[in-house]
């Protein structure tokens, strides 16, 4: 019987270390093909490249896991695309899993994470997908705590299906002391980052801005991505790409247009 094809990307630049914990789960449970950004594109959302041009090149990065691996100049829905259609164009993926990606895609983040972008283009183009992503910003980030649940997830996507037009949107807490205590399936917590722009000098005395400031969670719910993170869960919130706000339809056409 043949084994699932799985498709890996990620944000962080096929060299994260991430990414290797990804792929080395994923060569457990099928056919391995990795096709990610040769640098960092971390907040680039579901930005594509049209004003300038794609290189995609066979990567080394992977030679030691015997990885069939790209590196795409361009984002991370930009690597799915070319992976569906160029890389794979004779073979549809089993599944598309992107990450581990360095730091938190939970709640509103996840409409600016290019980890969570190349999933859902992966949904778009019909491919069940799914985001992987560590609460842990440092540098010496580890990811070993993620690993046994990173191959339940897979498995059980691979075995029960993920449902049409979602990807999945996975978050880790950050390791600690204390075992994770398991996995939820949550809703996304209502918060945002509060911006704040520093404005600064150059050596040339030229002002520039660089954008700081704070995560503020306004929701109390205990069904929320925020709240198993915070509680050390595994955090699953399907997420689909049809951003049509239905309830807001009815006072729409109340208006007289």
């Amino acid at each position: 019987m043949a084994l699932p094809l799985i498709l890996v990307s990620n944000d962080d630049g096929i060299t994260a270390p991430g990414i290797r914990m990804l792929v080395k789960v994923a060569k457990k449970i099928g056919d391995v093909v990795i096709v990610a950004p040769d640098g960092p594109q971390s907040g680039m959302g579901h930005a594509i490249t049209i004003g300038n041009t794609l290189r995609l090149d066979r990567s080394i990065a992977f030679d030691d896991m015997d990885v069939e691996a790209y590196e795409c100049s361009g984002t991370p829905a930009d690597c799915v695309k070319l992976a569906k259609f160029h890389v794979l164009k004779d073979r549809k993926p089993d599944l598309v899993v992107s990450g581990i990606n360095h730091g938190s895609n939970s709640s509103i983040s996840v409409l600016y994470s290019g980890t969570m972008s190349a999933a859902i283009e992966a949904a778009i183009e019909g491919l069940p997908a799914i985001g992987f992503s560590l609460c842990d910003y440092g540098h010496e980030a580890d990811f070993s705590h993620t690993e046994e649940f990173v191959e339940l997830i897979i498995r059980q996507a691979l075995e029960h299906g993920i449902p049409e037009n979602t990807a999945l949107n996975v978050n880790f807490p950050k390791k600690s002391e204390e075992p994770i205590k398991g996995v939820k399936v949550c809703r996304q917590a209502h918060a945002r980052w509060q911006e704040e722009f520093d404005e600064r000098l150059d050596p040339r005395n030229r002002h520039y801005f660089w954008m700081t400031g704070s995560f503020v969670n306004y929701d109390k719910g205990e069904d929320t991505d925020e709240w198993a993170l915070v509680n050390n869960y595994v955090s699953v919130v399907p997420c689909q790409f049809d951003m049509t706000a239905y309830h807001a339809m009815a006072t729409l056409n109340e208006w007289d247009l």
